[in-house]
């Protein structure tokens, strides 16, 4: 495949992520991106025959930049036991050490730190994270959302798509490292956390908390640090 390919397939993927954050699934057509991108009549179709394979593209495209985010990420994200540049395959996000890397256990109900890890800095480094993904990806994550609801049929992008923000496998590896005696189950509940944290930036109550803000990171770090204490 040629650079040219690859750059022509990328910006109707890019296109149809922005028209489908704008307008929604119904307005994902072949026409409307040819329209969009201002290029021939059938060009789209040249390259994604069909919907379907617009649709495996776009989800394609979300896991592998948020790989790739988490990669660049890994030198400055603050937050103890993730692994800089982790992530192996689309729709992974950094790994999480398990107790080898800090006292499992050694907290108590309320400690600030639990064995090894600073629970405010794991917040506000998490809230980093969440809250650049908020500035910089904020269609990326509408259509993810989107597609998580369309797609719950389809089990192998719907599992690319739900294990791209946050994977229970990490998140209960996090938990485990926490000291938590219910590890999958409090993975789980962050989970929950972290998804009504970003829906609720886009679709709730919080539409106008302008992320990169001072504010906005405060918010998302006072909801994380209550979660991540909640452990026990």
């Amino acid at each position: 495949m040629t650079t040219s390919t690859l750059d022509r397939r990328t910006r109707i993927v890019d296109s149809a992520i922005d028209l489908v954050a704008a307008q929604g699934l119904r307005a994902l057509t072949h026409r409307a991106l040819d329209t969009a991108l201002e290029l021939p009549p059938g060009s789209t179709s040249y390259y994604f025959r069909t919907k379907r394979a617009l649709i495996e593209a776009i989800v394609d495209h979300i896991a592998l930049r948020s790989r790739s985010d988490f990669a660049a990420a890994g030198e400055t994200l603050r937050v103890p036991g993730i692994e800089p540049g982790a992530g192996t395959s689309p729709g992974t996000e950094p790994s999480v050490n398990g107790p080898s890397n800090s006292r499992a256990g050694g907290g108590t109900p309320g400690d600030s730190t639990s064995g090894d890890i600073d629970i405010p800095a794991l917040a506000l480094g998490i809230a980093d994270w969440l809250d650049r993904l908020l500035a910089q990806r904020r269609n990326h994550l509408i259509v993810r959302h989107a597609l998580i609801i369309e797609l719950q049929g389809d089990e192998e992008l719907h599992a690319k798509l739900v294990g791209c923000l946050f994977s229970h496998r990490h998140a209960t590896e996090l938990y485990r490292a926490l000291g938590s005696r219910s590890p999958a189950e409090a993975a789980a509940d962050f989970i929950a956390v972290i998804e009504g944290l970003v829906f609720d930036r886009f679709a709730g109550a919080r539409t106008t908390l302008v992320p990169g803000t001072p504010e906005s990171r405060r918010q998302l770090t006072r909801v994380l640090t209550i979660q991540l204490r909640a452990h026990e």
